[in-house]
């Protein structure tokens, strides 16, 4: 029978955790922003918005303050937080399989030719996860869509004068780097000399030859 989805496919409310995520982090330091606002950005219904940013805010990724100047900001460990800790705090603990959810018991687990593979793919998948850093695909974004966060103009500016900061090495200009006019008009002038010398011995090889020839005929 057909089916139109998956127990592997990642859900809704996880997808949007991430992009929510990724857009607060891409916003400069201690910036709020609406609720509107953000569902805006993101693409998500606002009602299902509230409860991922509840449940972000429970896992310490974000915080929320209300009143004027209130609204949703990335806290600090949110910045740095794995893609796999935002899916965590929406989905709870990743398991590909129930063989592989800590607690969880396989009477068919020790002997089950399938469990290696089981665990083997779900290594390499929290793998790529554990490895994916919200404050890196926002600067990722950042990148695609403008740049509009002092954080990540700090950063672009360390990554285009290299980590320890120091300036790119100097370059010469072409003034700097040509031959110096002294050295290149002596070489000219002695290039000069060889070559009416050149031409002087030429003439005077061509005078002998006329006077032999003249000679010969008896003319001279």
């Amino acid at each position: 029978m057909a089916q139109t989805g998956s127990s592997m496919q990642l859900t809704r409310a996880a997808d949007y955790a991430v992009r929510v995520m990724i857009h607060l982090a891409t916003l400069p330091a201690n910036e709020r922003t609406l609720l509107p606002s953000l569902a805006r950005a993101t693409g998500t219904p606002e009602s299902f918005l509230s409860k991922i940013l509840q449940a972000l805010g429970r896992a310490g990724l974000v915080a929320s303050r209300r009143g004027q100047s209130g609204g949703f900001e990335i806290l600090p460990p949110g910045r740095v937080a794995s893609v796999r800790a935002v899916i965590e705090a929406i989905d709870g603990p990743i398991g590909l399989n129930i063989c592989l959810v800590s607690g969880a018991s396989c009477n068919r687990k020790s002997f089950c030719p399938a469990h290696p593979i089981w665990a083997k793919a779900q290594e390499a998948m929290l793998g790529v996860l554990n490895t994916a850093r919200i404050d890196d695909l926002a600067f990722q974004a950042a990148g695609t869509h403008g740049e509009n966060s002092d954080g990540l103009s700090e950063r672009a500016g360390k990554l285009s004068t290299g980590k320890s900061g120091a300036l790119p090495l100097r370059t010469k200009t072409f003034q700097e780097v040509k031959a110096p006019p002294s050295r290149a008009k002596g070489e000219e002038t002695s290039k000069s000399s060889r070559n009416r010398a050149a031409g002087d011995s030429s003439k005077g090889d061509s005078a002998a030859e006329i006077r032999l020839d003249l000679q010969g005929l008896g003319l001279n």
